[in-house]
């Protein structure tokens, strides 16, 4: 049993993954959290009757604490998750892992040195249908990959003291906050890296500082292309956060699977043996297999995965190098609108 205290216990942490992760995970245990707001922190430990912190050296002082799950800012990460390192605790960081490459390189090198397990949160990877997908794109049903889609959008508003808003404190908008994840899973999903991008950022609606609007153009190693599309300005049920994988021998399209749940459908659609039609003529309703999966909590997935590797001294599924790569992407993106170029990596 991993003994688990938490650094920023407001937001993510306590909407989703303490009550769904940490508290249900088969071998972690929630011991310590901490928040720089008094009133949050002692609600959360008052609930969990756990310890509670208001500073992170506190917390981080505690023997009792092996493992830390980080969800402050992003400009937070690099300097929390050494400080955790050097006290030989284990970290599950959020993404995005940083601000730069140069303070990725950092985290990863102090967690070497002290030899701890460093990973990070992209737990849409754990998704059962997600798994479900890699394996029959790995098996070849659906032919040779040409092209990808990943789309996670959602109403943002203007809110006072949201850091996400904050390009000092996040890095970017919509884009570094979802579009890293739809990036990642298509890359998870394909076993493949990103090659080039073009994006195109923009402030449609809202009036913050970051970008509201983002569409990346992708074309990956093995040649297929792919498209990801991230909005702070779509009404959530409006947004139905498709996925949708096509290839030679048939397609496979998603709704509600990316995001935060275990919720979703799947359909796929095989077309093997199918021979050219220049009449071009297609069923009215095109008939397709519903993908069925038990669902799995990604938050509590991706805890007992983590604890896991700290039990039996084994590397996440989701290491270090993952977050700097997908670093080096987001990165790239900006790039691509700021020059109105495609960047190659």
């Amino acid at each position: 049993m991993v003994k688990w205290g938490v650094i920023g216990a407001g937001g993510i942490a306590r909407r989703r993954t303490i009550p769904e992760g940490i508290a249900k995970a088969n071998n972690a245990k929630l011991v310590a959290v901490m928040d720089i707001d008094k009133k949050i922190v002692k609600e959360i430990a008052d609930e969990y009757k756990v310890k509670a912190y208001t500073k992170e050296e506190e917390l981080l002082n505690d023997e009792n604490v092996q493992a830390v799950y980080i969800a402050t800012p992003v400009n937070l990460h690099c300097r929390q998750t050494m400080a955790a390192a050097n006290k030989g605790k284990h970290i599950l960081c959020e993404k995005s892992m940083a601000m730069t490459v140069e303070e990725c390189e950092k985290m990863i090198e102090v967690c070497r040195k002290a030899n701890v397990k460093l990973g990070l949160g992209y737990m849409m990877r754990f998704h059962t249908i997600h798994t479900r997908i890699k394996d029959m794109v790995q098996q070849g049903l659906l032919g040779r990959i040409v092209m990808a889609r990943a789309q996670l959008s959602c109403w943002y508003p203007e809110i006072e003291g949201a850091w996400r808003q904050k390009k000092e404190f996040g890095g970017g908008g919509s884009l570094i906050d979802m579009g890293t994840h739809c990036i990642d899973l298509l890359e998870f999903i394909m076993d493949d890296k990103v090659a080039e991008v073009s994006c195109f950022t923009g402030n449609l609606i809202q009036k913050y500082e970051v970008e509201d609007t983002a569409v990346v153009m992708i074309r990956f190693k093995n040649g297929a292309q792919g498209v990801v599309d991230n909005c702070f300005s779509i009404p959530d049920n409006s947004s139905k956060n498709m996925l949708e994988i096509y290839g030679t021998k048939g397609s496979i399209l998603c709704k509600g699977t990316i995001g935060q749940g275990d919720e979703g459908e799947a359909i796929s659609y095989i077309e093997e043996g199918k021979q050219y039609d220049a009449d071009q003529q297609r069923e009215p309703v095109a008939s397709g297999k519903i993908i069925k999966t038990e669902p799995v909590n990604t938050y509590k997935a991706e805890v007992e995965h983590f604890s896991d590797c700290i039990i039996n001294d084994t590397e996440p599924s989701i290491s270090g190098e993952d977050g700097i790569w997908s670093q080096k992407v987001g990165l790239a993106c900006y790039k691509s609108a700021r020059t109105e170029k495609v960047i190659k990596l």
